[in-house]
C-alpha cells in the first residue's frame, strides 16, 4: 500500500462518521399529541419526540404499559396537559419509569395546564358528578390561544434544559410565536360568523375553543363528565333542543359516534366529528391543520347564513 492510498483508507471511516447526523440533544416524552407536535415545532431536529397517545384514544383512559415506561425512563423532559387529565396512568407511569428527573416537581416535568387559566374550576368535589377535574377542564389545547402561552413556557423550559442550544431553541420559538399569532388572527377572522351559534357538545372537551370563538353550548350528551349517554337522556337532549334550538352537535375524532349520530337524525342537524388533538384526521397532521380543519367544519355545519 502507498503512502497515499494508506491515508486515503485511513480518512474514509473518518469521513463516514463525519456524514452521520449528530443525537438529537434531548429526549421529549409527550402525554398527548398536541404537546408533542410542539415540542417537535419548538425543537426541531435538536429532539427526539415520543408520544404516549394518539388522537383516536380517550387520553383519560390510557394503560401504564411496559413499552410507555420504558420510554418515559429515557426521557429528558416529560410534557403532559397535566390538570389531572392523565391522573389515571401517569403517576404510576412515572413512578416505575424510575427516571427521577422527570417527576412532578422537577426540572423534567412539563404540565401544559399551569400556564393558562383554566376554565369550569368546580367550587366542590364529588365524585358522583362523574369524571371531574379538580384543577378545572383540562382540554386547553382546543383555544389556540393556550397554545401561544403553552409555547412561550415551553420554549423556556427546553432552554433550561437543554442550555447548549438554548440560542436555537430560542430562535425556534420566536419563529414560531410570530407564525401562530399570524394563524390565530386568520382563524378568529374566519370563524367570526360562528359567534352566538348554539351548538350540542357530547363530552364536555370544548368550553376553551367556545370560549374562543363565541359559541354556545346548550346541552351535552353525556348526562355527567366521562359518563356515556343513556337513551332516556338522549331523548332529554332531544326535547331540550325542541325549546332552545342548536346547529350543530359536536364530537371528537376518538368518540364513538352513535349518540351524536342518533340525535343528528332525530334532531335534524348536522353531527361534526372534530380532530380534538393532532392526527384526528388527515388533515389535522400538525397544530396548524388542527385549526385550519377545526375552523372550516365548524363553519361548514354551522355558519350564520
Amino acid at each position: 500500500m502507498n503512502r497515499n492510498n494508506f491515508w486515503t483508507w485511513l480518512a474514509a471511516p473518518l469521513l463516514v462518521l463525519a456524514a452521520v447526523p449528530a443525537q438529537a440533544a434531548l429526549n421529549v416524552f409527550a402525554c398527548e399529541p398536541e404537546w408533542g407536535a410542539l415540542a417537535k415545532e419548538l425543537g426541531g431536529d435538536l429532539v427526539n419526540v415520543s408520544v404516549a397517545t394518539n388522537a383516536l384514544q380517550d387520553p383519560h383512559q390510557i394503560q401504564a404499559k411496559p413499552s410507555l415506561i420504558a420510554r418515559a425512563r429515557s426521557a429528558d423532559l416529560v410534557v403532559c396537559t397535566g390538570a389531572e387529565l392523565e391522573v389515571g396512568w401517569l403517576p404510576v407511569l412515572l413512578q416505575h419509569s424510575g427516571n427521577s428527573k422527570a417527576q412532578p416537581g422537577q426540572i423534567g416535568n412539563f404540565a401544559a395546564a399551569d400556564f393558562v387559566q383554566k376554565l369550569e374550576v368546580p367550587t366542590r368535589l364529588d365524585r358522583s358528578e362523574g369524571d371531574v377535574h379538580a384543577s378545572g377542564n383540562p382540554h386547553i389545547q382546543t383555544d389556540p390561544r393556550n397554545i401561544a402561552k403553552v409555547a412561550a413556557a415551553l420554549g423556556t423550559r427546553l432552554q433550561q434544559v437543554d442550555g447548549a442550544h438554548a440560542s436555537e431553541y430560542a430562535k425556534r420559538q420566536a419563529d414560531f410565536a410570530q407564525r401562530w399569532q399570524q394563524a390565530i388572527a386568520r382563524w378568529t377572522a374566519q370563524a367570526a360568523p360562528l359567534k352566538g351559534v348554539p351548538v350540542v357538545s357530547q363530552h364536555k372537551g370544548y368550553v376553551y375553543l367556545y370560549d374562543w370563538l363565541g359559541l354556545k353550548e346548550v346541552a351535552v350528551l353525556e348526562p355527567k363528565p366521562g359518563i356515556e349517554p343513556t337513551a332516556s337522556h338522549l331523548q332529554n337532549v332531544l326535547a331540550t333542543l325542541k325549546a332552545t334550538p342548536a346547529r350543530m352537535i359536536i364530537y371528537s375524532a376518538y368518540q364513538d359516534p352513535r349518540a351524536a349520530e342518533w340525535l343528528s337524525t332525530n334532531a335534524g342537524i348536522p353531527a361534526v366529528k372534530v380532530p380534538f388533538t393532532v392526527g384526528g384526521n388527515e388533515r389535522a397532521k400538525d397544530l396548524f391543520g388542527l385549526y385550519d380543519d377545526t375552523v372550516a367544519r365548524l363553519l361548514a355545519a354551522g355558519a350564520k347564513p
